[in-house]
């Protein structure tokens, strides 16, 4: 059986109960140990879209890095984030939440209703939305937004590698691999990791109990 690709289903029926926009949105990141997380908002035009948009999870880098530019060219996008300092303060899920809102709100057009991956709608989005479970797999938007996203962290994520070399997070994204992992026993945290997540925290707490 062959995989289903995203349509835009769930736009067309926005669009036929009045919306004139209809913006999907995204984010990335959630998972990492450094880094902040990035969210996407895009307003794709049905007559213009680039062949191939899917679930950026799918994508291999050179195809992701591709739509990303054709995406840009045809559509609304706008992208945004919430730092290490906001992560660690509000909490991953909320964070990445307000990365949304920046998102939306930084559309050069405001859309009438939104769908937002997941199975939450972030609180003062700013405009009718519903939540799409998978949608990046599901609705073109969203996968649009997913790759936009993407590109625009691992680009952050590559030159912060370059200011704060060993812990490889241009190959990583500064998820917890193996050799970042061991990076960070080896060189310990970084401005950049985020002090609320597990290893990282527990890190630090076993160097203050070790010293005191």
């Amino acid at each position: 059986m062959t995989p289903s690709c995203p349509d835009l289903s769930l736009e067309r029926t926005a669009l036929a109960a009045g919306a004139l926009r209809v913006a999907g949105i995204d984010e990335v990141g959630r998972g990492p140990l450094a880094g902040p997380v990035t969210a996407a908002a895009v307003i794709l035009d049905p007559r213009r879209l680039p062949d191939g948009i899917d679930d950026s999870k799918k994508l291999g880098a050179a195809d992701r890095n591709r739509l990303n530019l054709e995406i840009r060219a045809v559509a609304i996008v706008s992208v945004a984030h919430a730092s290490v300092e906001e992560i660690d303060r509000l909490n991953i899920l909320r964070a990445s939440h307000l990365a949304m809102c920046r998102a939306l709100a930084g559309l050069s057009q405001r859309p009438c209703h939104a769908l937002v991956d997941g199975n939450m709608v972030p609180a003062d989005l700013g405009c009718p939305a519903e939540a799409v479970v998978k949608g990046d797999a599901r609705c073109l938007s969203i996968a649009a937004a997913s790759v936009v996203a993407k590109v625009a962290r691992d680009a952050i994520m590559v030159d912060l590698a370059q200011q704060h070399p060993g812990y490889g997070w241009e190959r990583n994204a500064g998820y917890g691999t193996r050799a970042h992992l061991d990076a960070l026993q080896d060189l310990g945290p970084s401005p950049h990791h985020r002090r609320s997540f597990r290893p990282v925290h527990n890190m630090l707490y076993q160097g203050v109990s070790l010293s005191a």
